[in-house]
């Protein structure tokens, strides 16, 4: 083969770079097991032209389809080295204009399914793929697709543009064009890519045009059917509309697959489809004129198909459908209340039965229910365990929902009820139903439940103190502003005391309690504290909408009287628009912040009012606010000066600012950088007071606060606000530094950006609080991690904060991903900057301390000097906790080869000292072939290498 080969090279000088996958090829043979057939290497392609569509039609051909197309795609992109070793672009030549054309063909063998492209290929490469269809196509270059007219296109272009936007779900335009063209199509297919190779044929209204595969107008539009409804179904989420539309692609897609004789060319899931065609059903069903099916009996067939018992809809689609239909009984659609009760009660059961907790909703429902909503939710429990064995865990999960359902009711009819039900009978015990039942005769002690019929209690009359007690319930629970406020009405119309202590959870700010309880007008007074500490709440639960309603409607109210509390609630609606944008900030949005919410925060931060009471958390969370979205000029340029003296997180993000700016800048521009740096030291810094105790005696205590007023907590708090990842970096760089200079020890340094911006040593280093920068590090990378985890930077600190701590299981973990975020998961060599020679030493060491001595060994070669000595020490090492041999597939160096031989022959392991000499004789590790090829050669076997270590380690 090698001989073959370089006949090859000596008449085409293109194909002259195949010299190292020819002797991979070798390898292969040399390697491969007795009797396992070899895998046909992606070069013979290139010599035999007839191989390709023989090795397709095989039943199982080895590599598949799409594993060729990867080999064609990558070897066609490889870059080349000049004369001068400067590293060039893949070059234009015969070999990879040959390469791209075997790509090609084998998509159009597999009939250009973008299903199974899209699931074999990764982003790039398919993109690549798909653009080269673009250019043999004759699609005019540099023009939008949108722009582009496909009715007066040829007909493979216009199938390679369709193509082409069927892969990207934003192009959806073209697609939509492709459904007004009522002619058939033509794709390429192995013979026109031929003949187009050959130069034969022009594209156009040509043989290559129209000798391809035939695709019928209908076969198009049901495909592009299916993917634009989907594309809609995917938007219904945002836009209740975009359902009916998706339905309306459904129902076309269904009526043309009936109207096809064949589907060859039809690549979609038909039980997806009828998936997506029930739930746009359920979802549309409202406004489509041609259903019968009222909500109310949809929700009646759920309940008689047993969905409870089968669990067959997920309930985040059940839960999706009550939010669908409460939306439209809030729209003011008619008839819609009960439904939803009903949705409600099924899925209360449905969490009931996997052990959930039961949606506030749901115990809202059970405030006010009446015996018919009663009835219904024992007709839904008892179906629900209408099969022959239900499990026990659904058995005692419904007993206890049995209970909780006793405990939640008022009305002693309605108890009744439940409590002679045949499914309560069956699910309690005796001696749990006594206890119930004592209960129930506490709550009325006039009235003896075994010896009175139903009839009679009907006629109980309403206490006073049962009515405040659900008054009481329901405020609790409510998050409507009104009805808090007509509830309140209410309870003062029965008692006169404080209603804002019937939740010992309610909170507000201690900065706040004063103003509000010295408000004159007790109703007044629980409205405010009441819709203050429910809006608070909704905020830590980032239920961002009730939070916005309770707020607007204290502020409403304050405003008629207090202009102090008037204040106070919109800097905490400022507070509250900052964290809603950046709870959007930290699930992925990029959306920047609207110019007026910049504009409050800067007033914020300027604001100047005589007795107003403020909350420092406001003023931290504007500041984080400034630095995460890169308003530095200002923090740095335009704040006044008054102002940062006043407030010590203006000053500590004025200097965070301008430090940021200067990166990387000069050693005279590293002014802040120090300010910044003597700021923190005495943040993370003690001083030692006397205190007198109680015993008259004088004790020492430790205190820690900086000038600034910051404590370190406070520190720590505000800086786990922070999101912009310059700023980040930078504070992890001043305490990485700052934790080496106390802990002095530069053999185990963590290292970390920008480390010579900061003072290299300390006036006072007894004062500082060595655990607390300890802590502060590992808590800092660790944070930053959680909004990047890719960030390789970070994991190289992270890993080294484990190394220095002995843990070196967890460090080499960390390097391992640090260098496949940084090489495309070991597809590209990793950066020399990222696998510097100390961290590959670092490496070393921890496979050393885990005794994995042969990946020592392997390791060793990827240092800009082979260590020779560390690798022959370790493979002496005969309690290696790794696979030892089957690591030596993955050492390129002959020196280190040669030396395993010598091992293995000196302690008689015969099988180990033959798969050593079977590695020495790879061809393409001969010593006599040319650099390029010998740099291959080891960069082929670091990938492997470091692709098998992170399977274990990951």
């Amino acid at each position: 083969m090698l001989a073959k080969h370089n006949i090859c090279s000596e008449h085409n000088r293109e194909w002259g770079r195949m010299s190292v996958e020819a002797a991979d090829r070798v390898a292969a043979v040399t390697s491969s097991r007795p009797g396992t057939p070899l895998q046909t290497s992606w070069f013979e392609f290139l010599l035999d032209g007839s191989l390709l569509e023989n090795h397709l039609l095989k039943p199982n051909p080895d590599p598949t389809g799409v594993q060729l197309i990867i080999q064609f795609l990558e070897q066609a992109s490889k870059p080349s080295v000049n004369e001068q070793n400067q590293v060039q672009p893949p070059a234009d030549n015969r070999r990879n204009r040959t390469l791209k054309l075997l790509a090609l063909k084998v998509a159009a063998h597999l009939k250009w399914d973008l299903d199974v492209l899209e699931k074999g290929l990764t982003i790039p490469v398919l993109n690549m793929l798909l653009n080269e269809l673009l250019c043999v196509s004759k699609v005019p270059p540099g023009v939008k697709h949108v722009d582009l007219d496909l009715s007066t296109l040829p007909p493979t272009t216009a199938m390679a543009v369709v193509i082409y936007n069927r892969s990207d779900t934003s192009n959806c335009l073209i697609t939509f064009q492709s459904l007004q063209l009522k002619k058939d199509f033509y794709v390429h297919t192995l013979r026109t890519l031929d003949l187009l190779a050959a130069d034969a044929a022009a594209n156009g209204e040509t043989e290559s045009s129209t000798a391809g595969l035939l695709i019928s107008a209908d076969e198009l539009h049901c495909q592009v059917h299916y993917d634009v409804g989907g594309i809609f179904f995917q938007q219904g989420c945002t836009d209740q509309s975009a359902y009916q539309k998706a339905r309306d692609h459904f129902r076309q897609t269904k009526e043309l697959l009936k109207k096809l004789d064949s589907t060859v060319h039809v690549h979609l899931d038909e039980k997806r489809l009828a998936g997506y065609w029930n739930a746009c059903k359920a979802l549309t069903e409202q406004c489509d004129s041609d259903s019968q099916t009222t909500g109310y009996n949809h929700i009646n067939s759920l309940i008689r198909a047993h969905n409870n018992v089968s669990r067959s809809l997920p309930n985040n689609f059940r839960r999706s459908v009550l939010r669908e239909f409460l939306y439209k009984a809030q729209q003011g659609e008619s008839g819609l209340d009960e439904v939803c009760h009903k949705l409600c009660v099924c899925n209360a059961v449905r969490d009931a039965l996997e052990g959930e907790i039961l949606s506030v909703r749901f115990q809202q429902l059970l405030l006010k229910p009446s015996k018919r909503m009663v009835d219904f939710i024992l007709e839904v429990c008892t179906l629900s365990l209408e099969k022959e064995r239900p499990s026990e865990t659904s058995r005692k999960n419904m007993a206890i929902f049995m209970k909780t359902l006793c405990e939640s009711l008022e009305e002693l009819p309605l108890l009744f009820v439940v409590s002679s039900h045949k499914l309560f009978m069956e699910l309690l015990k005796e001696e749990e139903r006594k206890v119930l039942v004592e209960q129930m005769r506490k709550r009325s002690a006039t009235i003896n439940l075994s010896a009175k019929p139903l009839p009679s209690f009907y006629d109980i009359p309403a206490s006073a103190s049962v009515n405040i007690g659900q008054l009481e319930q329901q405020l609790i629970l409510l998050l409507e502003p009104r009805r808090i406020r007509q509830i309140l009405i209410e309870l003062h119309g029965m008692a006169e005391r404080p209603f804002w202590r019937v939740n010992s959870k309610w909170e507000v700010p201690p900065d706040y309690i004063n103003v509000i309880l010295g408000i004159k007008d007790n109703l007044t007074k629980d409205l405010v504290y009441i819709l203050m500490a429910k809006g608070l709440h909704c905020i830590s639960i980032k239920d961002f909408a009730h939070a916005r309603q309770l707020f607007s409607a204290c502020l409403e109210l304050v405003t008629e009287f207090s202009p102090k509390l008037r204040q106070v609630m919109l800097n905490e609606m400022l507070l509250l628009e900052v964290r809603a944008h950046e709870t959007m900030a930290a699930e992925g949005s990029k959306e920047r912040p609207p110019p007026d919410l910049v504009s409050r925060v800067r007033g914020y931060l300027e604001m100047r009012i005589h007795d107003l009471p403020l909350r420092q958390v406001v003023g931290e969370e504007c500041v984080a606010f400034m630095l995460n979205w890169r308003e530095n000029d200002y923090l740095t340029l335009q704040v006044p000066p008054s102002l940062v003296m006043n407030n010590p997180y203006i000053k500590l993000g004025q200097l965070l600012a301008s430090t940021c700016k200067e990166l990387p800048g000069p050693k005279e521009c590293r002014r802040t950088a120090k300010e910044l740096w003597e700021v923190v030291v005495q943040i993370c810094s003690m001083s030692i007071q006397h205190k007198r105790n109680n015993d008259g005696r004088v004790g020492l205590i430790k205190h820690r606060e900086s000038s600034m007023g910051i404590l370190y907590r406070k520190f720590i708090t505000f800086v786990k606000k922070l999101r912009e990842p310059l700023v980040l970096t930078t504070l992890i760089s001043l305490f990485v530094r700052l934790h080496s200079i106390v802990r002095d020890d530069i053999v185990n340094e963590v290292t970390a950006e920008h480390l010579t911006i900061w003072p290299s040593t300390l006036a006072n280093i007894q004062a500082v609080d060595v655990e607390a920068v300890a802590v502060t590090v590992k808590e800092l990378v660790s944070y930053a991690l959680t909004l990047n985890p890719n960030n390789q930077s970070w994991l190289i600190t992270q890993a080294d904060i484990y190394f220095v701590t002995n843990q070196y299981s967890a460090a080499l973990n960390l390097y391992l991903q640090a260098g496949a975020v940084s090489s495309d998961f070991f597809t590209k060599a990793v950066p020399p900057d990222v696998y510097t020679d100390q961290v590959l030493k670092r490496m070393i060491k921890c496979c050393s301390m885990m005794n994995c001595h042969t990946q020592v060994a392997v390791l060793c070669q990827f240092l800009r000097e082979v260590d020779y000595m560390t690798a022959f020490k370790a493979l002496q090492e005969q309690n290696s906790h790794d696979a030892m041999d089957s690591f030596y597939d993955y050492i390129w160096d002959v020196t280190i080869l040669e030396y395993l031989t010598h091992i293995h022959h000196k302690r008689g392991e015969t099988e180990k000292r033959q798969i050593a000499i079977k590695a020495i004789g790879q061809a393409e590790l001969n010593t006599s072939n040319p650099e390029e090829v010998l740099q291959l050669a080891a960069q082929k076997r670091k990938k492997r290498f470091l692709q098998a270590m992170a399977k274990l380690y990951f």
